[in-house]
C-alpha cells in the first residue's frame, strides 16, 4: 500500500503504523425500534492512538484509505455506511469517492455551520449523499444544516432528558430521522422510544432485562450438544440423529431448509439421516449449526445472531494462530452471547455445558487463557483500539492478523444468515 507524504502536525509513528497495514474498522449497529437493522456506523482507526491527535486532514485521509482497503459494501451488507467527516472532508469532496447510494455523511459536533460547509452539504445531498447531525448543539446556522440533514443523532450517554426534550422541540417539523445514540441499557431503549426516536444505535440488544426465575428451556442441552458434534473432524450420524429427534421444532426447521429452493434438492428429504446424506457433510454443518443458533435466537434482532456468528467463526479462525482447539473457539464465540438470546444469566447456563470448565469459566467472563481471542473481538467491537493494542501484546498475535480473521469471520457470517 502506497503511503501518503508526512503532513505538518503528523507523526513518525501515526505513518509507520498506517504502512505496516494496522487498519482497523469497527462498526457499530443502528436499529429500528423493531430490532431490524437500518445500517451501521463505521469507526475507522486513523493511527496508534485510540483518538488521533494529528493534523485533520491527514486523519481524514487515512479514513478514506481504510474505508476504500475494506470497502463499505462489505463491511455493512450493502445498508446505510454511517461515516464521520471533517469540514474539510466535505466542502472539499473527498467524501464523493464513496458511492452515494449507501453513505450517510456525518456531521461532527463542533464543526462551524459556515455557509461554505452549509453550500456543500446541499450539493451533496443533491448529488444522492444522506446527512447525519452528531451530537446536534444547536447555534446560529444549525437550522440551515438541519434543513439539508435527513438525520439527527442524539447522545443518551451525554444527555438528560430535558436537554433532549428542549433539542427535540426546535426540531419539531423537521423533515429528520432521529437517531438515539450510545443506547446501551434497555432503560435506555424504553426511554428513547418513549421520547420519539424512531432509530437506535448501541449495544442495548447485548444487555437485556435477564429473567433470573426463568428456567432454562427444555429442549436448550440438546441443541448445544448438537453444535459440539457438528463441530467433530467425524461425525457421528446415528448419535446426532436421535439428539435432532428429541427437538421436533429444530427437527422441522431443519427438513424444511434442507427441502427449500435454496439447497436445490432433486427429490423431497424427509428425514435427518437421509438429509445428511444427501447434502453432504460440510452443508449439513453448516446449515444445521445456523437452525440451532437461529432456534435459540427466536424473538430476538437477526444483529444479535450475526454477532454470535462473527464471533464464533473468528475465534475458530484465529485459534489457529494460538494453538488452541479451533472447535471449542468456535463454541466459546458463539454461545457467548446465549444470555441475550435465552435472556437466563450465563452462570445458570455454564453449569450444564458439555465444555471444559476453562472454556465455561470464560463464558463467565474470567481472564482464562482460553477467552483471550474473544476478549480482543469484544473490545473491537466497542472501537477501543488502545484495550486492543493491549490485548495484541499479551496475544502474541499480530494485529493484521486477526483483523483479517475478523473480515473473513464477517463474510461468513452474512452468508450463513441465508440460512436463517
Amino acid at each position: 500500500m502506497a503511503t501518503t507524504p508526512l503532513l505538518p502536525g503528523s507523526s513518525r509513528a501515526a505513518e509507520s503504523e498506517l504502512a505496516a497495514g494496522r487498519h482497523y474498522a469497527a462498526r457499530q449497529p443502528i436499529l429500528n425500534l423493531h430490532g431490524r437493522v437500518h445500517g451501521y456506523e463505521l469507526l475507522f482507526r486513523n493511527g496508534p492512538e485510540e483518538a488521533f491527535r494529528g493534523d485533520g486532514e491527514f486523519a481524514t485521509r487515512n479514513m478514506l484509505d481504510s474505508a476504500m482497503l475494506f470497502g463499505l459494501e462489505k463491511l455493512t451488507s450493502n445498508l446505510p455506511a454511517f461515516v464521520n467527516c471533517t469540514a474539510e472532508t466535505l466542502t472539499g469532496g473527498l467524501v464523493q469517492i464513496f458511492p452515494a447510494k449507501i453513505t450517510v455523511l456525518e456531521i461532527r459536533e463542533g464543526i462551524e455551520p459556515s455557509p461554505k460547509l452549509i453550500s456543500a452539504c446541499s450539493s451533496l445531498r443533491a448529488a444522492g449523499y444522506k446527512l447525519a447531525l452528531d451530537h446536534l448543539t444547536w447555534r446560529r446556522g444549525s437550522k440551515a444544516l438541519v434543513e439539508a440533514a435527513n438525520y439527527v443523532k442524539v447522545d443518551f450517554a451525554r444527555t438528560d432528558a430535558e436537554e433532549r426534550h428542549e433539542l427535540l422541540r426546535r426540531l419539531t417539523g423537521a423533515p429528520v430521522a432521529l437517531v438515539a445514540e450510545n443506547v446501551e441499557t434497555q432503560e435506555q431503549f424504553a426511554k428513547a422510544r418513549a421520547e420519539g426516536f424512531s432509530l437506535v444505535q448501541g449495544f442495548y440488544f447485548c444487555r437485556p432485562l435477564l429473567l433470573k426465575n426463568r428456567g432454562v428451556p427444555s429442549n436448550w442441552l440438546a441443541q448445544v450438544e448438537i453444535l459440539r458434534q457438528l463441530q467433530n473432524e467425524s461425525l457421528n450420524l446415528r448419535k446426532l440423529t436421535e439428539l435432532v429427534k428429541r427437538d421436533p421444532s429444530l427437527t422441522y426447521r431443519l427438513l424444511h431448509l434442507i427441502n427449500s429452493p435454496i439447497c436445490a434438492m432433486q427429490q423431497k428429504v424427509t428425514s435427518i439421516q437421509a438429509a445428511l446424506l444427501a447434502v453432504g457433510e460440510e452443508t449439513f454443518r453448516r446449515m444445521a449449526t445456523v437452525a440451532i443458533t437461529s432456534e435459540m435466537n427466536a424473538g430476538q434482532t437477526t444483529e444479535l445472531l450475526r454477532m454470535a456468528f462473527v464471533r464464533g467463526r473468528f475465534c475458530e479462525l484465529a485459534a489457529a494462530h494460538k494453538a488452541l482447539d479451533g472447535t471449542e473457539q468456535y463454541l466459546l464465540g458463539l454461545l457467548s452471547l446465549l444470555p441475550a438470546m435465552l435472556r437466563v444469566p450465563m452462570k445458570e447456563l455454564t453449569p450444564s455445558l458439555p465444555l471444559r470448565k476453562e472454556i465455561s469459566r470464560a463464558l463467565e467472563g474470567e481472564q482464562v487463557a482460553e477467552r483471550g481471542l474473544l476478549e480482543w473481538l469484544e473490545w473491537y467491537e466497542k472501537a477501543d483500539w488502545a484495550a486492543c493494542d493491549k490485548l495484541e501484546e499479551t496475544l502474541n498475535v499480530g494485529a493484521s492478523t486477526l483483523i483479517g480473521c475478523h473480515q473473513e469471520a464477517m463474510a461468513w457470517a452474512e452468508t450463513a444468515l441465508y440460512f436463517a
